[in-house]
């Protein structure tokens, strides 16, 4: 059972990590463990669910793009990969890697690493900034895909993964910062929609009440941090986030 100020911190810790390189996964077993909130089932599909809080949020600020099928239909094809790992894995991934630890910090700190090289070697500073998420390509789109599906370990961050491998085939650094954002949408609504499909008999009415305020707390968090994401990208790289990575590693051993 989670009280109403644990449900609160997750969401905080959820809403603002989701769309940020440094995964909002380790972030949540990190808080998890410094706030001694028992690793029960519903604990962690609490962690899972509150993800549709982040869904809504860029719902919310991309709604034009979701009523453009052109559109719709790359995503859709950006997502199988992941959608198809996931059901394979599912059961991998819950019950040994989410929540361990040496995982986790592991996952964290080789991330972490990546960034900062592949800023400082593969990174090209003059991108044409005229494309948007409608340029991606299907062939694009179905790379993305198998990247994005690198983070199902957790620790490894969905948009890292996501913006590193579109990147490193020479998609603009805004446009793939907001196709990530869009991506979650129907790989974040899969795992959540799964997860409650096979634990929702096992949650009680009194548990639905923390699930709401961790949902609300993610959604308004989600919006501040995308916004601050993509004003942060106009003038910085992503190797600060990659130091971020590794000194929380440090920092949560020591």
């Amino acid at each position: 059972m989670l009280t109403f100020f644990q449900a609160i911190i997750l969401g905080i810790v959820e809403g603002f990590t989701e769309f940020l390189p440094i995964s909002s996964t380790a972030h949540l077993i990190l808080t998890a463990k410094l706030l001694q909130i028992p690793e029960t089932n519903y604990v962690k599909s609490f962690e899972i669910i509150i993800q549709l809080g982040a869904i809504l949020a860029v719902v919310f600020l991309y709604w034009k793009k979701f009523l453009d099928f052109e559109f719709l239909k790359k995503l859709i094809v950006a997502f199988i990969p992941t959608g198809v790992l996931g059901l394979v894995f599912y059961k991998i991934v819950k019950n040994y890697l989410l929540g361990n630890m040496t995982v986790v910090l592991t996952s964290l700190a080789i991330g972490g690493l990546i960034l900062i090289l592949f800023e400082k070697y593969f990174s090209h500073p003059r991108e044409n900034e005229d494309w948007n998420v409608k340029d991606v390509t299907y062939k694009q789109c179905l790379y993305l895909g198998l990247f994005q599906s690198i983070a199902m370990i957790p620790g490894v961050s969905r948009s890292a993964a996501t913006i590193i491998g579109g990147r490193a085939i020479g998609i603009p650094k805004r446009t793939i910062v907001e196709f990530s954002f869009l991506l979650a949408v129907p790989t974040m609504a899969a795992a959540t929609g799964l997860d409650l499909l096979k634990n929702f008999h096992s949650f009680n009415a009194s548990q639905f009440d923390s699930l709401a305020i961790g949902f609300f707390v993610s959604f308004i968090m989600a919006i501040i941090s995308i916004r601050w994401l993509l004003n942060y990208i106009k003038n910085h790289s992503f190797a600060s986030f990659g130091i971020y990575r590794i000194a929380l590693v440090i920092l949560f051993l020591l």
